[in-house]
């Protein structure tokens, strides 16, 4: 058995490595769960350093960044609210594997054999495979897949756009492994395909030669992520293309790609990126006449309506040109960069609050989380140049001063503490102007 203290620490060229899944065996096989890392977590660095190369070599070949600062924020805030259930209990991934194993398991493969490993290393993969295909092809799965899809830019940052609800179906597709694999093994390929997902959204490596045939790479992903016709339900493969080679949903990228939905939803506001669609099937099932109508508009695809087949109709996609402006916020720059070091503040206390919250009461935790949240909503509001962004931005740096204040909140370095207070009197200064000329006006909208 492995010392678990051993296994904490993740080396730069394990970390570079387990961005790729090119870890061994040897190296990622723990006898219990509590041995194995949060190779997520401790992934942040990674990701961090990657985007940055990507924009510097994307000024350097293109001359322009990869994509828009607006959209950036908006898909690291996507994947910061998809992250903060954590914070309160385990994954229903790992609790319903787990609940598997221990009452229903038919064989024991032993935990440190190079067999089970790449057994497990396919068993994920297909069943991620079938999850993802279903998440395109279900409607009410859909609804929280296309959170995910809702980028009109395809770069790094876009791999980090992910749904808040997305993992309460996705788990059903993971426990038949559970039968035989142990948790440990599971717990380790689970965050594996979900690391390799990572380098395959950028638009700066083209074809990759052999590797193209079994390999998921950056040119089979950007046609899953296009809008044109011919990119729809296609390469669901997390790691491995073979899947949809075997199964029929494979294409080649060939005509230059359009990313996002078939139908943008234009804006940077993180509850509406996140729950759109389901408002979307709300209204729809209501307004669909006879019961099992009202039942398909749930369970087919997206597209679905009465007298269509399954999945809709293609022809009913909207064309493209490849000539589409991706949407952007209509705020000025120096609004942009408050959005940015207001996003960077929080983006501190996040981190502080995962490695703080094993110490952390619930009520703590409870405060930190709205906070984040509070803080996300607000600067959607001001890309989105909502008037009552003003009003929310202003309550939300008084909220800071006042949590501050009673120990709830700190920043990472103590000698900022003075700093940051008067930054943020100043902020409520500035909105609580803002504010008052709204009410004035009583410009809403």
């Amino acid at each position: 058995m492995k010392n678990p203290e051993a296994q904490q620490d993740v080396s730069v060229s394990q970390g570079i490595r387990m961005m790729f899944y090119m870890m061994k065996p040897n190296e990622t096989s723990f006898q219990t769960l509590e041995e194995v890392p949060d190779y997520v977590k401790k992934a942040t660095p990674f990701f961090i350093s990657l985007m940055l190369l990507e924009l510097v070599v994307s000024w350097i070949r293109k001359g322009k960044p990869p994509g828009h600062l607006d959209d950036a924020l908006t898909s690291i805030s996507a994947g910061v609210l998809s992250q903060l259930p954590r914070l309160l209990s385990r994954s229903i991934e790992l609790t319903s594997y787990i609940y598997v194993w221990q009452n229903y398991r038919l064989i024991v493969l032993p935990w440190d054999s190079p067999w089970t490993w790449y057994l497990t290393f396919l068993g994920v993969d297909l069943g991620y495979y079938w999850f993802h295909r279903l998440a395109h092809e279900v409607n009410i799965m859909w609804a929280a897949h296309q959170t995910h899809h809702s980028s009109e830019d395809y770069n790094l940052s876009t791999a980090l756009r992910q749904s808040v609800f997305q993992i309460y179906t996705s788990w059903i597709f993971y426990c038949p492994l559970a039968l035989f694999i142990p948790p440990s093994v599971y717990a380790v390929h689970l965050q594996f395909n979900l690391l390799y997902q990572f380098w395959i959204h950028t638009q700066l490596i083209d074809n990759l030669g052999p590797l193209e045939l079994i390999l998921n790479t950056p040119s089979h992903h950007r046609v899953h992520h296009g809008r044109n016709r011919y990119c729809i339900d296609k390469n669901y493969g997390g790691t491995l293309i073979i899947w949809d080679r075997i199964f029929g949903t494979f294409k080649a990228e060939n005509e230059k790609v359009v990313y996002g939905l078939t139908h943008p939803i234009n804006t940077f506001e993180p509850f509406k990126v996140q729950f759109h669609h389901l408002i979307y099937i709300w209204t729809k099932f209501w307004a669909t006449p006879g019961c099992f109508n009202k039942l398909s508009v749930i369970f087919k695809g997206p597209g679905w309506g009465p007298g269509k087949p399954r999945l809709g109709l293609s022809e009913e996609i909207p064309e493209v040109t490849g000539n589409e402006v991706p949407f952007s916020s209509p705020v000025s720059q120096v609004l942009k960069i408050y959005t940015v070091v207001q996003f960077s503040l929080m983006l501190a206390f996040y981190e502080e609050t995962f490695a703080d919250k094993t110490v952390l009461s619930q009520f703590k935790l409870l405060l930190r989380i709205c906070f984040i949240i509070l803080t996300l909503t607000s600067i959607g509001f001001l890309l989105d140049e909502r008037s009552k962004g003003a009003i929310l931005e202003t309550f939300r740096c008084s909220l800071f001063l006042m949590l501050s204040r009673f120990g709830h909140l700190k920043p990472f370095l103590p000698s900022f503490s003075f700093s940051l207070e008067i930054f943020f009197s100043i902020c409520i200064a500035f909105w609580g102007m803002k504010t008052m000329k709204l009410l004035v006006s009583k410009h809403w909208r």
